[in-house]
């Protein structure tokens, strides 16, 4: 029983990030899609398309939802994925350097996955002044 997850952002972004993290790290260790939201498509939509997403992923070790931009429509979908009960925890900001981390840590619990993932993001920010 892992962890499934949840790219939920705008249009190419987590298709993207997918495809990166694949071409890096090769199969996935994590049971892991992407959703994307369409500019301009209704976030109704959005949400019929993520809810069947996460019942396909949850495995019974919850699922961690990972959205481009705070307060934007996938994130506003993740709210609402949230609300429909399970075990769900969103992290905003998602990035490679954020997802990659995740899938090296797959034996971790969706708390501790959810520390990984923020501190994945927060060490891939480096300023280089050279």
């Amino acid at each position: 029983m892992s962890v499934g997850v949840l790219l939920l952002t705008h249009s190419g972004v987590g298709p993207g990030m997918l495809g990166a993290a694949r071409g890096i790290v090769g199969p996935l260790p994590l049971k892991t899609a992407a959703i994307e939201a369409g500019f301009g498509e209704a976030p109704e939509q959005v949400l019929i398309r993520a809810s069947a997403a996460l019942r396909e992923l949850e495995q019974g070790a919850g699922v961690l939802v990972l959205t481009d931009v705070y307060g934007a429509t996938p994130s506003n979908v993740a709210a609402k994925l949230a609300n429909l009960g399970g075990r769900v925890r969103r992290v905003a900001g998602a990035s490679l350097p954020m997802l990659l981390r995740v899938m090296n840590y797959p034996e971790q619990s969706l708390d501790d996955l959810v520390n990984t993932a923020t501190a994945g993001a927060r060490n891939g920010v480096i300023v280089d002044h050279a």
